[in-house]
């Protein structure tokens, strides 16, 4: 039987798992669907077209899944999608997403967030990130995985966080950060590469290395963005170690829709 407390409003048409924990005062709309192992917490919302994956732990007080903030919205069916194993702590906000952009707000794997966390409409926030309390993500916003997002961090909406940055507590980004990025203040200055994360997750001293032979192209060096992305597929060809790292730095300044900090 599904463990749900007896004060837990679950909607009859809500699909849950045989092995689902409900804890008390928790409302579980109609169009809810929930993996084997997840623990939803007391006074939890869980609305809309939202599908939750397995051996996630929801804490007490968060909406999860309610309308989009947004005027444009006329009530379609959008959606929210969040993986598996991921921590969500106490009074978090996430949304649907729009049918002016993709329909879905997502969130991958492994993710660890921290209280009063917004996730606004449309957002696409990649695995293994770790948000810190009150970080703020407007909607339209793409986040790359391993990234960690301090606490008091807002980013526009329509921003692109590149796989293993961080961003530092308090820092306002309207701008787009490529991977590997350090970055923290109001405005955003960024102050070299996330070697710590790095050497953390694993990376050989040579694509250590090559990522910050790339920073120090696109950020350094003087170049415009163009000369400068010339100098990096340079830089890939001449240091196969580092190639994918370099390649990923590169590719992204073709995807940056609103300039990046710099």
């Amino acid at each position: 039987m599904v463990k749900i407390h007896s004060t837990a409003v679950i909607d009859p048409k809500a699909q849950l798992d045989s092995s689902v924990e409900v804890g008390p005062y928790t409302i579980i709309g109609p169009h809810v669907s929930i993996g084997a192992g997840t623990v939803v917490g007391p006074h939890v919302v869980i609305e809309g077209h939202t599908t939750i994956g397995r051996d996630n732990k929801l804490f007490q007080f968060s909406s999860i899944g309610a309308a989009p903030q947004d005027k444009k919205w006329a009530g379609e069916p959008t959606r929210l999608t969040i993986g598996d194993r991921n921590t969500i702590r106490e009074f978090c906000t996430f949304n649907t997403g729009t049918v002016q952009d993709r329909g879905v707000t997502s969130l991958g794997d492994d993710n660890w967030i921290s209280a009063y966390v917004h996730l606004a409409h449309d957002c696409q926030v990649g695995s293994n990130t770790i948000f810190s309390n009150n970080a703020q993500i407007a909607g339209h916003v793409e986040i790359g995985d391993w990234v960690i997002m301090s606490g008091f961090a807002n980013v526009h909406q329509f921003c692109k966080i590149g796989a293993h940055a961080f961003v530092g507590m308090s820092t306002s980004l309207t701008q787009d950060v490529p991977p590997y990025v350090l970055l923290n203040g109001n405005p955003a200055q960024a102050h070299g590469v996330n070697i710590e994360g790095l050497k953390r997750r694993g990376f050989t001293r040579e694509q250590i290395n090559g990522v910050r032979a790339a920073y120090k192209i696109i950020y350094r060096s003087g170049l415009t963005l163009e000369e400068a992305k010339a100098a990096l597929l340079a830089e890939e060809l001449a240091t196969p170690a580092a190639a994918e790292q370099i390649r990923a730095m590169r590719e992204f300044l073709d995807t940056a829709s609103r300039g990046i900090v710099r």
